[in-house]
């Protein structure tokens, strides 16, 4: 690897680890791409969800497809509509289980492999869908953004149809045209050195097709390789088709030629596992003689075969294969090998995102490969490859094909080429020269790192949440004041006063402050005047969000009849603890100082913390309009409660918490006193009149012999 290409590479992996700017990382066929995201995913900390559009690219990716995650309709998505507009197929597709909406909340990048074919109302898509889950209402919800393909290779596949109605939203089909994307200032980085050809005038005739700039010199070279009398039975290579079937007719016309008797493995499939995504044949026919193609890499130490290899089988056991590859002296014992479907998952003690896996696809890591599409020969690499250019429908297509081979001498062309043949987009010429022509610089990355650090310092002291969610939490309390047997009215407008003078008032000072340090020289995380102002702020901060909010919300009892006014208040309240705890966390973990790595953290744990409203009112004075006799109200409710369960009636209908409320604050001695207690009409008066009173007198005598 050369130092310019070393520079770029961690050019590329100090922008993911150390900015929240989103990335498109490009480069031509073979430059290393998939091996920098599978490298970035063992050594990031940062919680990662890694994405693409089909199958077969989420498998050689390591992830999963976008469709099954971010569970969006196939047919196009139209920016802007809200699901109660779209039809009850489409609304399905909203429903998230509790672990994904976690996961979505505590995301820091998402990682989207071969975006090239990646629509742009797809990225609108998962742009609403990020937003939907997490605060801000930011692109893509805040989440930083790893665009990963070349747009030269294969495009995104859109429908007349699709584009009919898409074509009022976007200029282009291509991800770059997302609105989303388009609201960001996000960076393209170019990986330039390619290690899948060493050949200098190999690489630069692939180059000339990429841009669609062949001239007659590169065309005459490229044509050299032309043999239509070429014999196609000759070993090893593997013909690039342009359609599956086409592909399917080749090998089953090509095993049906040779003698023996066929040998079929079946796979093993055990939990979920969709056919869609099987890597070979679920059911494996084989012949000693067949060209087959390993489709998955050795995983053990000795690496003897890698996804895309082709040889010969040469001898068939029950259960192995071995398989002939050219130029090599021995062959290779092949054993059944496993593919995992793999899940995100949160893992509850650890907090953190990983991957569970779903199904199993257990199979021979073998496909019959005298042929096989250009679109699954995407991210392959073939000694020898026979393409029929003249076939090529796509743009893209053609240089996919070609820039399968490690050299020109092991390509061969079933027909010419010419310049007129090469299928080219203008729109997609002049994004990619603008990316060559604005390359990031390590100043660009160092002010995108200090930008990130303040970005998060600023927000670590926006308390912004919390006092929407006290307003909200006031105003629902004002509006149903007339359902609450307590008032917690004054105690909330209290609340909302301190929160004003000791948090809100104060946090505008210190980010002036804070503003001030920013214009320092140094590093956040290396000045030290910095650190301890964040040390002592946080400090302070943690410990009015507990004494003003936290130890006040838990000591709350919400007591209402009305259970969707009861359900309701208990979710304002359980928003509020959650903003407050949020924050409560995100500067605990500041205590000692700033640093980046335990901080982003800290915040994505804190973000997926289960927040319940427990009650502790009985042991409290919060209480809002005081009971003033708690113990009888507490008695008056359970004797409702198991009336209720004798006569099999809802507890309002025996007796509503206003009427239990007025006779422990009244204590009625007859029944007539009774009668004028709220919500005791006279059948009332005769099921439960005297059961009450004896409640009531029982009250009475032993508060009196407690009393003397």
């Amino acid at each position: 690897m050369d130092a310019k290409q070393n520079y770029q590479l961690q050019l590329a992996g100090n922008f993911v680890e150390f900015t929240g700017r989103n990335i498109f990382l490009t480069g031509k066929a073979g430059t290393g791409k998939t091996t920098f995201l599978h490298n970035l995913k063992k050594v990031s900390l940062k919680r990662m969800v890694v994405v693409a559009p089909t199958g077969v690219a989420a498998i050689n990716a390591g992830g999963v497809t976008i469709h099954s995650f971010f569970q969006l309709p196939f047919g196009p998505w139209i920016p802007g509509y809200k699901p109660d507009n779209r039809s009850a197929d489409q609304q399905k597709y909203n429903r998230f289980s509790k672990n994904k909406i976690k996961i979505i909340k505590s995301l820091d990048l998402l990682v989207i492999d071969e975006v090239s074919m990646v629509r742009a109302d797809i990225m609108d898509g998962i742009d609403e869908t990020l937003r939907r889950y997490r605060p801000g209402n930011l692109p893509f919800g805040g989440v930083q953004m790893l665009m990963i393909g070349d747009l030269q290779q294969l495009a995104p596949v859109v429908k007349d149809n699709e584009w009919n109605v898409l074509k009022e939203y976007y200029d282009t089909a291509f991800f770059f045209s997302c609105k989303a994307l388009q609201k960001t200032t996000y960076i393209s980085i170019e990986l330039n050195h390619v290690y899948r050809q060493s050949d200098s005038k190999f690489i630069e005739l692939l180059n000339r097709v990429r841009g669609n700039q062949l001239d007659l010199d590169s065309i005459n070279l490229l044509n050299t390789r032309y043999k239509p009398n070429f014999k196609t039975e000759e070993d090893g290579y593997i013909s690039l088709t342009t359609h599956n079937a086409k592909a399917q007719n080749i090998n089953e016309s090509k095993i049906k030629k040779l003698k023996g008797n066929p040998h079929t493995f079946m796979a093993d499939i055990t939990g979920n596992y969709p056919e869609y995504n099987y890597p070979t044949n679920s059911t494996l026919v084989l012949k000693t003689g067949a060209q087959v193609m390993f489709v998955k890499n050795d995983p053990s130490p000795d690496k003897l075969f890698y996804n895309g290899k082709i040889g010969k089988v040469v001898s068939i056991e029950e259960d192995t294969v071995e398989v002939q590859c050219p130029g090599e002296d021995s062959a290779i014992m092949v054993y059944p090998l496993e593919w995992q479907n793999i899940k995100y998952a949160l893992d509850e003690e650890s907090k953190e995102i990983s991957e569970s896996i779903e199904g199993i696809f257990t199979q021979l890591p073998l496909k019959l490969a005298w042929a096989i599409t250009i679109h699954k020969s995407q991210g392959l690499t073939f000694d020898k490859a026979i393409i029929d250019v003249e076939a090529a429908f796509a743009f893209g297509q053609v240089y996919v094909a070609l820039s399968r081979c490690k050299s020109l001498e092991g390509l061969v062309l079933i027909s010419p080429v010419n310049s007129n043949g090469l299928i080219s987009d203008n729109t997609i010429n002049k994004f990619t020269r603008e990316v060559e022509e604005n390359q990031p610089t390590r100043e660009q990355l160092q002010d995108s790192e200090k930008q990130y650090q303040q970005e998060l310092l600023v927000d670590l002291f926006n308390f912004h949440h919390i006092a929407q969610a006290i307003y909200y939490s006031i105003k629902l309390l004002k509006d149903h004041s007339a359902g609450l047997q307590q008032h917690h009215l004054p105690n909330f407008r209290d609340m909302l006063k301190k929160f004003n003078e000791d948090i809100a008032r104060i946090s505008e000072k210190f980010l002036i402050e804070l503003r001030a340090l920013f214009l320092r020289e140094s590093g956040t995380e290396e000045d030290p005047v910095l650190q301890e102002r964040l040390s002592r702020a946080s400090r302070y901060f943690a410990g009015k969000i507990d004494e003003i909010i936290l130890r006040p919300v838990h000591e709350i009892s919400i007591d209402t009849d009305n259970r969707q006014l009861k359900k309701k208040i208990k979710e304002a309240l359980e928003k509020l603890l959650f903003e407050a705890r949020y924050k409560h966390s995100c500067h605990k973990a500041c205590f000692n100082g700033f640093v980046l790595k335990e901080y982003l953290s800290s915040r994505a744990k804190a973000a997926i913390e289960d927040v319940s409203l427990k009650s502790t009112a009985k042991k409290s004075g919060f209480t809002g309009t005081k009971i003033i006799n708690q113990n009888l109200y507490d008695l008056l409710k359970d004797w409702r409660n198991a009336k209720a369960q004798e006569l099999d009636w809802s507890v309002f209908m025996v007796l509503q918490l206003k009427s239990i409320h007025e006779i422990a604050d009244t204590l009625p001695s007859s029944l007539k006193e009774l009668q004028s207690v709220r919500g005791l009409g006279k059948k009332k008066l005769q099921l439960f009149g005297e059961e009450l009173l004896e409640i009531v007198n029982d009250y009475i005598d032993l508060e009196s012999q407690e009393n003397n």
